[in-house]
């Protein structure tokens, strides 16, 4: 039997830490937890109760939509829009925000979601996850797409769960990053990873080889030199590590350090786009949660947090991890 820190209990013993809390954001977390843990269950099960598959639909960036996406996101959002604690929603899902609805008391917060990160993965059991955001709603009125487009530096909190061997939760509200595994025995996240934080050096790089032709100058420079090992510039060898689940590839560097990469390419930038992952569901809640642990995040060129937002699926590049080597990715931007 586990006698650790519950989730439950972290989150009402740092809100006493907060003058004047009302409890609406301690509840928010717990109904986000609750959809985690209905979401872990599924993927857990896969084949067994049909999920796994294509759905047959395409969400709003031209994506072919897997079953599990459709429902994660009908999960994520029954379980947060009747309590009164959200304005409104916004999912990578959805081509547009999901106002409450009016039999619903209206809340403080908006809640933005990736509802199944890496989803290409399900059908081969490799490691997915859910990824979320929460912003305050600025001002009152009718809620629209423009209360969303916040900078990242104005999160009031981020997190993960990520659904492996282990079913993980892994959270930061502006104080350092603590990571929660699920107790099935009992049903609830426990204090597993207290004040997480990312080696500022590393040898250890995740990023999709096969688009290598395609990089920026800066990028194939620092891959390169990694490529290189001991006989190149580094005078160390790399290791390469790539998922392609960016809460797998990130949950890895928050244990052990590394930097992954998904920067800008010819290819992307053939197609009109400006990056391949969303900023307000993926880019700014694993940049925020990074930082808070003590590793860098930016887009080659800026702080991905700093990034103010011109529309609801904007896409941006991201590089993040240890801080040493994204500091250096972004000097080798900086000379062109």
């Amino acid at each position: 039997m586990h006698n650790g820190i519950s989730l439950t209990q972290f989150i009402i013993e740092e809100q006493r830490h907060i003058p004047g809390a009302t409890g609406d954001f301690t509840s928010l977390l717990n109904d986000i937890v609750t959809a985690c843990k209905v979401i872990s269950n599924l993927v857990n099960h896969g084949a067994l109760v049909g999920i796994l598959g294509t759905a047959g639909t395409e969400n709003v960036q031209g994506e072919v939509q897997k079953k599990l996406d459709v429902l994660s996101n009908e999960i994520f959002i029954k379980s947060n829009e009747w309590a009164g604690h959200l304005a409104a929603m916004a999912s990578e899902e959805m081509d547009s925000i999901y106002p409450i609805p009016d039999k619903y008391p209206r809340g403080k917060y908006l809640l933005t979601f990736d509802p199944l990160d890496g989803s290409s993965n399900i059908d081969v059991n490799v490691s997915v996850g859910t990824i979320f955001s929460i912003l305050r709603r600025p001002g009152g009125g009718e809620v629209s797409e423009r209360d969303f487009l916040q900078a990242g530096t104005q999160q009031v909190a981020a997190g993960y769960a990520i659904y492996g061997p282990a079913t993980m939760l892994v959270l930061t509200t502006g104080n350092g990053v603590n990571g929660f595994t699920l107790d099935q025995n009992i049903g609830e996240f426990i204090l597993t990873h207290p004040k997480m934080q990312i080696p500022a050096d590393t040898s250890e790089f995740a990023i999709n080889m096969s688009n290598m032709r395609f990089w920026e100058p800066p990028v194939r420079r620092y891959v390169q030199e990694c490529l290189d090992g001991k006989e190149g510039p580094r005078a160390k060898d790399f290791n390469m590590r790539w998922i392609a689940s960016m809460v797998a590839d990130v949950h890895r560097i928050l244990t052990r350090g590394g930097v992954f990469m998904y920067p800008i390419d010819a290819k992307i930038k053939a197609k009109g786009e400006t990056g391949r992952l969303r900023l307000l569901y993926e880019a700014n809640p694993m940049s925020f949660i990074v930082e808070q642990a003590g590793g860098g995040a930016i887009t080659g060129r800026e702080r991905i947090l700093e990034v103010q937002p011109e529309s609801l699926h904007q896409r941006v590049p991201v590089v993040l991890g240890s801080k040493n080597e994204v500091e250096r990715i972004l000097a080798y931007h900086q000379e062109g």
